[in-house]
């Protein structure tokens, strides 16, 4: 038995046939093509036709039409896609969307498909790079036409990006912890590889930080999220001379591992030892105890990134957009320190 009929798209020679007009003229005035002498009545025509009908133009024929979609393709590198980087995707989709562009992001990891297949692919109007890449996929992209190269991690040749910086995240970590009375600093460092694009420079500001206030450089450990590591970190500090008073945790989930595994060893938070996570998730609120945290603004940074986007789509790319007035690194603090 055959199903219900399903209803069928309205197409241009629909339109063309409810307006009275040829398909010609009806696609001139539907595609906007430029130098057709249409009367104005005419061109409503179409359009009140369009309505009626309830016409919209095939995205896959504007492409063919243009020679450019309207997306615009993020190239993730291979990132774990915790709360920071997953609240800033969000917010570029909505924020992109509210200038009628469609977001699509890739993730590079290694082994994977090549670059050059995944843009030719999608045939994006835009690509926006969130870190570096490949100098031949640079070049190529720019041959293209099509490189909007925006970094917003820390590195030799990238921009600071609203002075939210890795490297300024550790200092004011140990920065806050000095400000509390604590003397000696611990830092928990992650053991996933992926993720030392953002250690590297968040340890480097909490060494640099430490250096300017005339406290010893931390006292590093390697954290795996296991009881067994966290239990080694926690047991390392203690025994540290003089002992570790603060901790800097790379993120918030290594930092909530850690209240539980000095619970575990019989010292008190705050009153041992200060903790301070980075990324304020919600689980940050509800930690026992506490925990303050650092995060970026995210709706700041997207739009930040999406005007950035708009000024090189429209071809002023020696423009930059104004900068926030504002401190985009939060500080929130709870019992945790």
């Amino acid at each position: 038995m055959n199903g219900p009929a399903r209803s069928r798209r309205p197409t241009s020679a629909d339109v063309a046939r409810e307006a009275g007009l040829s398909r010609a003229t009806v696609g001139y005035v539907l595609n906007e093509v430029p130098h057709q002498s249409i009367p104005e009545p005419t061109r409503q025509r179409v359009f009140a036709a369009a309505a009626k009908l309830g016409y919209t133009p095939s995205a896959a024929a504007r492409s063919l039409r243009s020679g450019r979609s309207n997306l615009v393709l993020c190239l993730l590198p291979d990132w774990p896609v915790g709360p920071a980087v997953a609240g800033l995707i969000s917010e570029l989709s909505i924020q992109l969307a509210e200038h009628g562009l469609t977001f699509v992001s890739h993730q590079r990891t290694a082994g994977g498909r090549p670059l050059g297949d995944v843009w030719k692919t999608i045939n994006p109007m835009a690509v926006l790079v969130l870190d570096q890449i490949d100098p031949d996929d640079a070049s190529a992209l720019t041959a293209a036409g099509l490189m909007v190269s925006v970094a917003v991690r820390d590195g030799p040749n990238d921009p600071e990006l609203l002075g939210v910086t890795d490297e300024r995240i550790g200092r004011i970590q140990v920065e806050h912890l000095a400000a509390g009375g604590r003397t000696r600093i611990g830092y928990a460092y992650p053991s996933d590889e992926r993720l030392l694009t953002f250690a590297r420079p968040r340890l480097r500001g909490a060494q640099q930080a430490c250096a300017e206030l005339g406290l010893e450089l931390p006292v590093v450990q390697t954290i795996d999220l296991t009881l067994e590591s966290t239990r080694r970190a926690v047991e390392a500090w203690q025994a540290a001379d003089p002992l570790v008073d603060g901790i800097c945790a790379y993120n918030d989930e290594i930092a909530i591992a850690l209240l539980a595994a000095l619970r575990r060893n019989g010292q008190v938070v705050p009153d041992d030892v200060a903790v301070i996570g980075v990324d304020d998730i919600p689980l940050a609120r509800v930690s026992d105890p506490p925990l303050t945290s650092l995060n970026a603004d995210a709706r700041a940074l997207a739009r930040y990134l999406t005007e950035r986007l708009l000024t090189d789509l429209n071809g002023e790319q020696g423009r930059m957009p104004p900068r926030s007035g504002s401190d985009l690194i939060r500080l929130t603090v709870r019992a945790s320190t």
